[in-house]
């Protein structure tokens, strides 16, 4: 056995990796770039990415609120209107049935905010990650029942829960499951299923997260108690803000409709009452007038959110928004963020671990199993080893109280998880997710026959390519096209995130001039001509390759133009190139 050490080659090298230079249609930019009266940087970007129609790449750049989707194509979304009208009429007590991660614990306060300011009784449960582990679960029901509950509302899980829901309808309780994840053959028997990934629901939006489908929801009800249009748009709009930042931290696609509620969501963080969430804004480093974009919610605010499901409990995530105590607020946004540096302490010893262990360096896809590690953060450890191993990887840990082993799954572009989790289902007590993220639960004993057939099962549908990285090039720019207003028009693209990234760009045999600059022992600064125009680039952890740069070298660089917001605040330039590969000419 021999451990596997493709991470040393990323970022660092190109050996692994491969670049995907695009074929672009020069009329059809051309065309755009003359409709749009956009440059010929972004019009390349909106036609590698399909927005060969002017009037969709207008909408694309220009998202308005009254593009989303009217909420009653959802499927059964009459039917959920109706009974909690009832039940906010009649002041009977609904139960808001949620998960621990950022999607889940958001998901409960915007209902529970929503249900309270219509009048209405409402309490809610989030599971314990570590107690409970993920999806719904029987007790909690019954428990419910004592309370007198007769209606319960999943948001972000439920869709695999159909013998939990089997056991309210015993009990008396109706259930409306909003949930996103991939259905069963069977669908949960609820009074309604929420969902726009049922085979049967006509809704365009496939992609919404969890707090997307309960915003939804929110969108239906509130003209249906007599709020007029207005009041209603004000309070839809007013919610956007969580939404956005669940919609960022649960990494579905921001095109569609997730780029118009994530658009309008980070413009509302300018103007934050929520005592809570500014509270997470200031202690996260966004105080006063500064507003996170996209990369620094999913970098920034999400962690300390996660933080507290992955480390304890992700209670105080939905009593920090809940409350209207500022200091109260104060304190437990401190708590998520004293949480989130332990989160990547205990990380990266579990990442530093992974990678000393012995695995097969020709295995398709990996299973790493300790008794030991926190099963809070196996999540993110098994990203990063996705990121640097480029396979399929399965982190598990032992929950303690049972003997059980759980876990979480990560995958690259070319593989299906949950496709092969279904394909071995007998082996897990419990499993779900989507296709690129997956949870189970299974029995100690069960984790070498798991890995073996993990591995086979990845090894029949994946290929050498797959395994290699990609470099998917939007466009090719000669320097002298990156001016100012090119990169004003090219952040017209934004938010970027998973579905919509950052635009890349190659520029080709450039030279290189005077010695890169090293700093922090790991990072470089480099500096390339081509047409008379020099570029900057900060390259981060490519100092190992400081060898392969001397000035006169000429080389193919691909890289991404950013916002800085750091340079802005001290009044320079507002944008940094960032090298993200190179090579030989």
């Amino acid at each position: 056995m021999t451990a596997i050490r493709l991470a040393a080659t990323s970022p660092r090298t190109s050996s692994q990796t491969r670049w995907v230079l695009p074929a672009p249609d020069v009329q059809a930019i051309a065309a755009l770039a003359s409709a749009l009266q956009l440059g010929a940087p972004a019009a390349k970007v909106l036609e590698r990415r399909g927005f060969t129609d002017p009037a969709a790449a207008r909408r694309f750049l220009h998202p308005a609120f009254e593009e989303l989707h009217n909420p009653l194509t959802l499927r059964d979304m009459p039917e959920a209107i109706e009974r909690i009208a009832t039940a906010i009429a009649t002041r009977e007590r609904v139960l808001i049935y949620g998960d621990y991660d950022v999607d889940g614990t958001t998901s409960v306060v915007l209902l529970t905010k929503a249900i309270e300011l219509a009048g209405g009784v409402v309490q809610y449960h989030v599971p314990h990650r570590l107690r409970d582990g993920y999806g719904m679960r029987e007790e909690v029901v019954e428990a419910a029942a004592q309370q007198a509950v007769r209606l319960i509302i999943s948001v972000d899980t439920g869709i695999r829960a159909a013998e939990v829901v089997r056991r309210a309808n015993e009990l008396g309780i109706d259930v409306i499951v909003t949930d996103h994840h991939l259905p069963e053959t069977e669908l949960p028997p609820a009074l309604a299923v929420l969902n726009p990934n049922r085979p049967d629901c006509p809704y365009p939006e496939k992609n919404l997260c969890g707090a997307g489908v309960a915003f939804k929801l929110i969108q239906g009800l509130l003209p249906r108690l007599g709020w007029t249009e207005e009041k209603a748009r004000r309070v839809s709009e007013s919610f956007l803000k969580l939404v956005a930042i669940a919609t960022v931290a649960d990494v579905v696609p921001l095109t569609g409709e997730n780029r118009i509620i994530v658009t309008h969501g980070l413009r509302g963080l300018d103007q934050v009452r929520n005592v809570g969430l500014r509270a997470l804004l200031d202690v996260a480093g966004f105080t006063g007038s500064a507003v996170p974009n996209a990369r620094q919610v999913a970098f920034q605010i999400a962690p300390r959110l996660n933080a507290a499901g992955r480390m304890d409990t992700a209670q105080t995530v939905i009593e920090l928004f809940l409350t209207a105590d500022a200091a109260k607020a104060r304190e437990m946004a401190k708590q998520l963020h004293d949480q989130n540096a332990e989160r990547q302490l205990v990380q990266a010893e579990i990442v530093d671990e992974c990678e000393r262990l012995a695995v097969d360096a020709a295995a398709s896809a990996l299973v790493y199993y300790s008794a030991d590690w926190h099963r809070g953060v196996l999540g993110i450890v098994a990203s990063k080893l996705v990121e640097r191993l480029q396979r399929p990887v399965f982190v598990l840990g032992r929950n303690a109280e049972d003997g059980l082993a759980q876990g979480s799954g990560r995958s690259i572009p070319a593989f299906h998880l949950l496709d092969a989790l279904e394909s071995m289902g007998e082996l897990f007590e419990r499993f779900g997710g989507h296709a690129h993220a997956a949870g189970v639960t299974m029995r100690e004993e069960h984790v070498g026959e798991f890995r073996r057939r993990f591995d086979a099962f990845a090894a029949e549908r994946l290929c050498a390519e797959d395994f290699l990285r990609r470099l998917e090039i939007d466009a090719v720019l000669e320097l002298p096209e990156i001016t100012e207003t090119a990169i004003e028009e090219l952040f017209l693209l934004a938010p970027f995130g998973h579905g919509n990234p950052p635009p890349l760009f190659a520029a080709l045999n450039v030279e290189v001039v005077g010695q890169p600059t090293v700093w922090k022992e790991k990072h470089l600064k480099l500096t390339v001509r081509q047409k008379n125009r020099n570029l900057t680039f900060k390259a981060w952890n490519f100092a190992p390759r400081v060898g392969e740069l001397f000035p006169g070298a000429r080389l193919d660089v691909a890289f991404n133009l950013e916002e800085d917001a750091w340079a802005a605040a001290r009044g320079m330039s507002p944008w940094a190139a960032t090298l993200r590969d190179f090579r030989l000419a």
